[in-house]
């Protein structure tokens, strides 16, 4: 876990067939990865899609530069949504990129490109599958006969598949389980398959969702001996954080995971930034998501807050890789990290978001003594600190250095204890 815990931001990327109708569907435009099942269409006309797969644009080194360029250590992509298409090469089904005009097995290409860019690659693989036709539950909605459907004969299938995924293209990162919700998935199922990729790739950490004990969108894993390496909170970053837990929050840019050419309510950059500062501060990562175009391009709008959030990671990034949950929780004036020195001493990054008017930033509760502080982006430029009680109080430029966020490293002497544990750990490897 040491690499996952230092990266702090990663890149997750929903692509497949559900890109070609760009979330339209009869004249109604609300949809994105779920189309199939939202607007009911049957395997057979939901396998056409397949025919018009061709991503001539796909350039996965242009992909993995997007992600390095954005400050992201690693990318997480859908090897497999619930709709069964693969976007890799597998063995075990011709309904995969193979098959497609395209023809090409885009993870090998992004492993590749991941690799030589010194970037963490992890696949995305739904326990959840409404094309196998011995994957049950089927839909409400479906006209397909269950009768014959063994899920045994699937549970075999998702296994085969999750090796190949884990062993056919160099060393994985992270395996990032979904779909296992549905009332056919059991809990020892579930410990099977993380038992089953511990075996297969040592190395790769497993998200809670393998198993059965996901508390809903909070992502945090119930009391009970459940399987998983780290949380999933989704779409949220938890108020305080979850401490004592290794967690990461998954959130789309827009309204949906997968491209909708309707959905422009994009984040602005501003927010995305905050929003990975404030889960910096809580001692958690962000996997944010890119729902790319069936072209195999990314949406302008996407490109266009990489580049934003890159320009602040490139001056601010230290104040994010490596640090932990920050002392202070949820200041007025914005967030904190914090990072442990050599000599004893620690680091704190003061995120500023609002501006003091009185232009003094007043840290409070910190008894420490202070050993120097200076922004973040200039560090020849000594700031003058000062002690008021238990607090300490900075004295900031006339202006701020960044109009998203202004981090000001502050050093004080000895250790200084991030927030207590609110509650115990309960996501936990299983042996």
């Amino acid at each position: 876990m040491g690499w996952w815990r230092g990266a702090r931001f990663g890149m997750f990327i929903h692509w497949g067939l559900y890109a070609v109708p760009a979330g339209e569907w009869e004249g109604k435009t609300s949809y994105a990865e779920w189309i199939m099942t939202e607007a009911h269409i049957p395997v057979q006309e939901y396998e056409k899609l397949r025919a018009r797969f061709n991503p001539v644009k796909f350039d996965a080194k242009a992909w993995v530069r997007m992600a390095k360029d954005a400050g992201m250590k690693y990318i997480v992509i859908t090897t497999k949504h619930h709709d069964g298409f693969c976007l890799f090469d597998s063995a075990y089904t011709d309904y995969d990129v193979m098959s497609t005009p395209f023809g090409r097995d885009v993870m090998k290409e992004l492993s590749e490109a991941a690799r030589e860019e010194g970037i963490r690659i992890g696949w995305y693989h739904s326990i959840m599958d409404w094309h196998h036709p011995d994957y049950l539950p089927r839909r409400d909605w479906e006209m397909r006969s269950a009768e014959g459907a063994d899920l045994t004969r699937y549970v075999a299938h998702l296994m085969n598949q999750v090796r190949e995924v884990l062993t056919k293209y160099g060393e994985v990162g992270v395996l990032w389980c979904d779909g296992e919700w549905e009332e056919t998935w059991t809990h020892e199922m579930g410990l099977d398959l993380y038992r089953f990729c511990r075996e297969v790739s040592p190395k790769t950490i497993i998200n809670n969702r393998v198993d059965k004990g996901r508390e809903g969108m909070e992502g945090l894993t119930r009391e009970g001996g459940f399987a998983g390496d780290f949380a999933t909170p989704e779409q949220q970053v938890p108020a305080a954080g979850l401490p004592g837990t290794d967690w990461e929050s998954c959130i789309t840019m827009n309204d949906h995971w997968g491209y909708n050419a309707a959905d422009k309510k994009f984040k602005s950059t501003r927010d995305l930034v905050r929003m990975l500062v404030d889960t910096a501060s809580k001692g958690g990562n962000l996997l944010l998501n890119i729902g790319p175009m069936a072209n195999g391009e990314f949406p302008p709008e996407s490109v266009e807050r990489l580049g934003g959030i890159g320009d602040w990671m490139k001056a601010n990034g230290e104040s994010i890789y490596g640090t932990q949950a920050g002392p202070i929780a949820r200041p007025s004036w914005g967030r904190c990290t914090m990072r442990r020195l050599g000599d004893g001493s620690t680091r704190l990054y003061l995120h500023v978001f609002e501006w003091p008017e009185d232009g003094v930033l007043r840290v409070e509760g910190l008894r420490n003594q202070s050993v120097r502080s200076f922004p973040l982006s200039a560090r020849w430029r000594a700031l003058s600190v000062a002690c008021d009680g238990d607090d300490l109080t900075i004295t900031l430029p006339q202006q701020a250095p960044d109009e998203h966020d202004s981090v000001f490293v502050l050093e004080v002497k000895g250790p200084v204890e991030p927030p207590a544990p609110a509650k115990p750990a309960r996501v936990t490897s299983v042996p």
